[in-house]
């Protein structure tokens, strides 16, 4: 799946996402770091990837309506430290498989996993 990783999530995520089969773009390596969420959500759209994030920007189901979008995962943890995020998210990929976040909006918190589909 091609993902592309918002500003607030660590980059050390992509590698781990790129040895699990995904192509991973990051905003910073984009240059689009500061830029504003709509800048971010235009680039993942065209190139139709889908979206890690942990900015409540995105958390509007009715803006981000599944089916419209490759995908969104917003990520809401009490802690979200670093390893907090990347091991949250890690465990999630590999027992739900990213693959079958496609199209859905996705919101990930430290217990729950909600999926909504299209």
């Amino acid at each position: 799946m091609k993902v592309k990783l918002d500003e607030n999530i660590p980059v050390r995520l992509a590698g781990e996402l790129v040895t699990l089969g995904h192509d991973v773009d990051t905003v910073a390596s984009e240059g689009l770091k500061g830029r504003p969420d709509s800048d971010v959500w235009s680039a993942a759209r065209r190139e139709d990837r889908f979206l890690i994030t942990q900015d409540l920007d995105f958390s509007d189901l009715r803006q981000f309506k599944p089916g419209t979008h490759a995908g969104l995962l917003l990520v809401r943890l009490r802690e979200p430290g670093a390893n907090a995020l990347v091991s949250r998210i890690r465990a999630v990929v590999q027992q739900e498989g990213l693959d079958s976040f496609a199209r859905c909006f996705v919101v990930l918190s430290d217990r729950k996993l909600r999926i909504r589909r299209q």
